[in-house]
């Protein structure tokens, strides 16, 4: 056990909710990712407020608490104050909507080896352009040895993911281990050779030659290296065959008759019907994506990019690993990986600029060791701890990152390993057959270029933030007020279930849980937006106040039921004039929440807003005070 961060283990423990409330625990690069039984028992404010966390996220199933570099630590502390990796005991997990529980088996499953994914990586990636520059040869035994390091994983990956799978379906570890070994078997491969018995699926894309058939059946032999998609599958399934033989089988013989039954029955099943199938399935989703990226890879670029680091923080990204993974495997290249990695160079960037304008010694204490973190690509302290809470330098960095992505998608440019991480992300553009082309030269452009957009947005257009004035001013102060559009409690933002209302990267303001069913105009102005779906609606003032109102959560998906609009986009309307109306108990009946956020999406205009700091509000009761000079 770690003794320095003894005490924020056992802080952690504590507001996770107890040592009883944790199902599971793994970790990651920057987070810690508890299973909770009930993550309503955790003090996620308490948690986001402490020092050594940079925040929390709720996502996937999962309770991800940010820690930064020293999370191993963290976590090996924890594990020593008695806090299994696994419960024993664990009480049946919240049922989970089908994405949720799709991220979290990937997650589970791919989050161990991930550290070991990017050091074979970087090492393969720097044989091949050490070879491609001739300081070695490919005949020299120490390209050789350092080209079966780097390989080795990616090659065996099937071995390595059957434990991994096996941990997370509940199968015995090494049977999922055997599993993978038995597809890579070289004895396997060897029948390939062999002259083919006959030909099965002729004339479509799953034509394949047989030659070998198992017990009378026919068996399509693939190649399963590096392949990710089949042991998936194959462990899964065979973790209930395992289950059901458990059942069934003595104890007295179970330790070998468990296994033995268990690998008679999913191996040769896995060869006839799993991994055929899932082979087919592999390609035609690689191809898919290709099909996408051919039809505009620029603009495959600019959102892929641009919206990477907001999937990362929602833990998004672990629908679109398995992707990349698989195009390696089947293609051995990929080009959607090209498209994100400028990312975090935009995001340094960023906080390079900052850390340069801003005259706030924390700001610039925090960013430095964030910077440095940011080019070995570990950005989670400078998106947590610095540009996601300022909200325009993660937009800023988001646009260098779509800018980015534009060129490697662009330039068509290729990835060809999955490497390391930051600047050690370069090797893996080195060609194996061709050396360094243009994909190497073309991944170095977008870092460069990702990196200048995000310095140069933050540092042309930085502005310091506005501290709130403490001593009352010499001059009078020009404010105005704005009404309450909407009548119900007053809740605050960080505190509804919406990540971008609740982090505020859509405005200043708070939520009113609705009871009424009408939404007013807050003061005179212009509708400058209304959803066809009533939903929601942008409305500026007379003095240039931008406010979002949004009823519900999630109500977009009601498509325009039980809402009534009495105006339309481009419409000027006084104060207090009605604008919606929306049926509370039919909304509430059909599972929606009616908490509704009521923001002001252009804050920095202003010195200050000021926030009515009542329980409930009545319509046109005063809801902000804004400071306009």
């Amino acid at each position: 056990m770690t003794e320095k961060y003894q005490a924020l283990a056992e802080t952690i423990i504590e507001k996770v909710g107890g040592k009883e409330n944790i199902n599971s625990l793994a970790h990651c690069i920057t987070r810690l990712r508890f299973k909770l039984k009930d993550e309503a028992l955790a003090d996620t404010d308490f948690l986001k407020n402490m020092e050594g966390i940079v925040t929390v996220m709720q996502s996937g199933g999962q309770y991800q608490v940010v820690i930064g570099n020293h999370v191993t630590d963290v976590y090996d502390t924890i594990l020593g104050l008695g806090v299994s990796k696994v419960s024993e005991n664990s009480a049946p997990a919240k049922k989970q909507n089908p994405f949720d529980a799709f991220i979290d088996i990937v997650s589970s499953i791919f989050t161990p080896v991930l550290g070991l994914l990017c050091a074979t990586g970087m090492i393969k990636g720097f044989a091949s352009m050490f070879l491609s520059i001739g300081w070695l040869s490919d005949q020299s035994g120490t390209f050789i040895i350092l080209n079966a390091l780097g390989d080795s994983l990616f090659y065996f990956f099937p071995i390595f993911l059957g434990y991994t799978a096996a941990e997370k379906f509940k199968l015995n570890h090494f049977v999922g281990m055997a599993i993978g070994a038995s597809l890579l078997h070289p004895t396997i491969g060897s029948i390939n050779a062999l002259e083919p018995l006959f030909t099965i699926f002729g004339g479509s894309f799953m034509e394949s030659p047989i030659h070998a058939t198992f017990l009378g059946v026919p068996v399509i032999l693939m190649d399963y290296a590096s392949s990710v998609v089949p042991i998936l599958i194959a462990t899964y399934v065979g973790s209930k065959i395992e289950k059901g033989f458990s059942k069934i089988i003595p104890d007295v013989i179970k330790m070998f008759a468990l296994p033995l039954l268990t690998l008679l029955c999913i191996v040769p099943l896995t060869f006839i019907v799993i991994g055929p199938i899932a082979t087919w399935v592999s390609q035609l989703i690689g191809s898919g994506f290709l099909a996408i990226y051919d039809l505009s890879p620029v603009v495959s670029g600019v959102i892929l990019g641009g919206f990477w680091q907001i999937m990362v923080i929602f833990g998004l990204h672990w629908g679109i690993i398995p992707i990349a993974l698989n195009n390696l495997a089947i293609y051995g290249q990929d080009t959607l990986l090209s498209l994100i990695v400028p990312a975090s160079f935009a995001q340094i960037g960023v906080v390079l600029a900052l850390m340069l304008r801003t005259k706030d010694k924390k700001t610039k204490t925090l960013a430095f060791p964030a910077f440095i973190s940011g080019v070995f690509g570990i950005t989670e302290p400078a998106i947590y701890g610095i540009t996601l809470p300022k909200k325009w330098p993660f937009i800023y960095s988001c646009i260098g990152a779509a800018v980015g992505g534009a060129i490697t998608g662009g330039t068509r440019t290729l990835n060809f390993v999955s490497g390391g991480l930051g600047i050690f992300e370069l090797p893996s553009y080195v060609d194996p057959k061709n050396g360094i082309n243009h994909s190497f030269y073309m991944c170095l452009l977008a870092m460069i270029v990702a990196f200048i957009v995000g310095f140069a947005l933050e540092f042309f257009l930085f502005k310091e933030e506005v501290k709130p004035v403490e001593a009352a001013p010499a001059h009078p102060i020009n404010h105005t007020k704005l009404s309450s559009p909407i009548e119900g409690q007053v809740i605050p933002l960080s505190q509804i279930n919406d990540e971008a209302f609740a982090s505020e990267l859509l405005g200043v303001g708070v939520a009113i849980e609705s009871t009424d069913g009408r939404v007013v105009a807050p003061a005179d102005g212009t509708i400058t937006s209304f959803f066809p779906t009533g939903h929601a609606l942008g409305f500026t003032t007379d003095e240039g106040i931008e406010l979002l109102i949004h009823i519900g959560l999630d109500t977009v998906q009601l498509e325009g039921k039980h809402f009534t609009t009495f105006a339309k986009q481009g419409e000027k309307v006084k104060a207090g004039q009605l604008l919606l109306e929306y049926d509370v108990e039919a909304i509430k009946k059909a599972g929606y929440d009616l908490t509704s956020p009521v923001v002001i999406t252009n804050p920095k205009d202003f010195l200050d807003i000021i926030v009515n700091d009542e329980d409930t509000i009545a319509l046109s009761e005063e809801l902000f005070t804004i400071v306009l000079s």
